[in-house]
């Protein structure tokens, strides 16, 4: 698939997922460029930049990284 300089990218679906994605979106009063960016920086960032709200990190995985043994 081309890969130009723009900032535009281009994605050929099924219509009948556009239409569905598109009838979610606005339900959830998101634009498809909205939702794009956000998804795009979740799969690029989301790994580097640990959320104050993940409850994956409890206090035994801190322990176990500061070498705390139970």
């Amino acid at each position: 698939m081309a890969r130009g300089k723009s900032g535009r990218v281009v994605l050929e679906i099924d219509p009948d997922l556009k239409r569905q994605l598109y009838a979610t979106l606005e339900n959830k009063q998101k634009t498809m460029k909205e939702w794009f960016i956000k998804e795009a920086e979740g799969l690029i960032y989301g790994d580097k930049q640990p959320s104050l709200f993940d409850n994956s990190n409890n206090q035994s995985d801190i322990d176990n990284k500061n070498g705390i043994v139970e």
